[in-house]
């Protein structure tokens, strides 16, 4: 197609894994998989998890890589030019959008981490239980400074967007996800050391599955579905930026191996500090802003020099997973106004910049003292978090397995996966027959189950 030949794209395969797996890896592996495995019993959920990232994560993935790369476009024009259709090209605009709505107040988050840096250098989480919760309590509502963050991280995602693919987000990746695993690896060097934390390892490896129920399934399948990033056109974009050498079944198994790596680090990380207090694991989402802080606090209380350092070091490591998830989201925008709207790049970029700007000023606003920012009584903040993860995302990936399943020939399916015929694609059977079947079933009793009708 016209203007292939000039399309950026990603200088070396390290750079596609470290890219793409910086897009998968993000606060729900570092925040919400400790919670949820705290929640559904430790090592029987990890289990599920695993297995759930083997059956639904991989061919979802897999499909995505072969909807951007076969198009070389963005998200909203690679659905239209392979599904040949109107109605199909509304799927790849859904993709755009959640990734754009999630980019605003993903953003809100990410900038309590930075903020929470600040607090840890100026040893403001040091008071008792009560002091932390009061402090952050504050601190979210407050109408300035959650705003001022929020601002800030979008603008340091800006001045890696700005610089392209190779010499902006390649480049990043390639510093910023061996950063995180060194950050990680000394967090969980530092818990595992602790009095007591055996008790924290065993719970994540030691499975009971007498607390396996459908809850805890459904549960795992969700979650590996929303920690890979799956229909928020991330996936899709960066696979517009892969060569044609790319082997996407082999990429989508490393990128999939790594995110199940750090979720479970993040685990080790956080388990046998919170067991060697005596902390629940099931602290549910406050986990990593209440729980945590108390946590070090307690636990390094003999050697309050080591952490000091270990809930600095903490912070650092979820502002580097917030910043890696949130240029691959502000990308799939920016990607889309370069193309389809012929924005210069550093136009688009800043588009998405100031719009992203605003929507997490409106939502950390909801959360404080905007009271006319809620919908149906709930804020902001929390609307846009139900409606992209519990509605937009599970439909995007149920409608781009019927996509690749049933709408697209099974002939271009496979020469994508085989790389025209250069690989041997013995799994591409098992694959097709999981995209067509098992992934939209896994997804629909998923969609079903959150609305409480199964």
């Amino acid at each position: 197609m016209k203007g292939h030949s000039e399309r950026a794209s990603f200088g070396s395969k390290i750079g596609i894994i470290l890219a793409t797996a910086g897009s998968a890896v993000g606060l729900g592996n570092v925040w919400r998989f400790p919670y949820m495995a705290g929640e559904n019993g430790g090592a029987a959920f990890i289990f599920l998890y695993i297995a759930c990232v083997l059956l639904l994560g991989i061919p979802c993935m897999v499909s995505e890589f072969i909807i951007g790369r076969h198009a070389q476009a963005n998200t909203a024009r690679a659905y239209g030019l392979m599904g040949g259709g109107r109605g199909w090209k509304a799927v790849g605009y859904l993709g755009v959008l959640t990734g754009f709505l999630i980019t605003g107040y993903y953003a809100v988050v990410s900038g309590w981490c930075l903020q929470y840096i600040c607090a840890s250098l100026l040893g403001q989480l040091n008071g008792a239980p009560d002091d932390i919760r009061t402090y952050f309590a504050e601190f979210s509502q407050n109408p300035v400074k959650p705003v001022v963050w929020t601002v800030v991280f979008l603008f340091i995602t800006h001045l890696v967007i700005v610089r392209g693919v190779r010499g902006g987000i390649e480049k990043a990746s390639k510093m910023m996800m061996p950063t995180l695993f060194i950050l990680l690896l000394i967090i969980v060097g530092a818990s595992c050391m602790l009095p007591g934390a055996s008790r924290g390892v065993a719970f994540l490896f030691k499975p009971d599955f007498a607390r396996v129920d459908s809850d805890v399934f459904l549960g795992a399948l969700g979650q590996s579905f929303y920690s890979l990033s799956i229909a928020m056109g991330c996936i899709c974009t960066y696979a517009s930026y892969f060569n044609r050498r790319t082997d996407l079944a082999a990429s989508a198994v490393q990128i999939s191996v790594i995110d199940c790596v750090v979720a479970i680090l993040a685990g080790l990380m956080i388990f046998p500090a919170a067991f060697s207090v005596g902390v629940n694991p099931d602290s549910g989402p406050s986990l990593i802003f209440i729980t945590l802080p108390n946590v070090f606090r307690e636990a390094f209380a003999a050697m309050p020099i080591v952490g000091y350092v270990v809930s600095l070091l903490f912070y650092a490591l979820l502002s580097l997973a917030a910043l890696t998830s949130l240029i691959s989201l502000h990308e799939v925008s920016t990607a889309f106004l370069h193309e389809e709207r012929q924005m210069s790049r550093r136009s688009a970029a800043l588009t998405v910049t100031v719009t992203c700007s605003v929507i997490g000023a409106l939502c950390s606003l909801s959360l404080g003292s905007g009271d006319g920012l809620q919908v149906f009584g709930r804020p902001l903040f929390d609307v846009f978090d139900f409606v992209t993860g519990q509605i937009f995302l599970p439909v995007g990936g149920f409608l781009t397995c019927l996509f690749i399943g049933w709408r697209v020939p099974r002939s271009v399916v496979q020469d994508e996966f085989t790389n025209g015929g250069t690989l041997r694609g013995s799994l591409f059977g098992l694959y097709f027959l999981s995209v067509r079947y098992v992934c939209p079933v896994c997804i629909l009793v998923i969609f079903l189950h959150q609305f409480g009708i199964i």
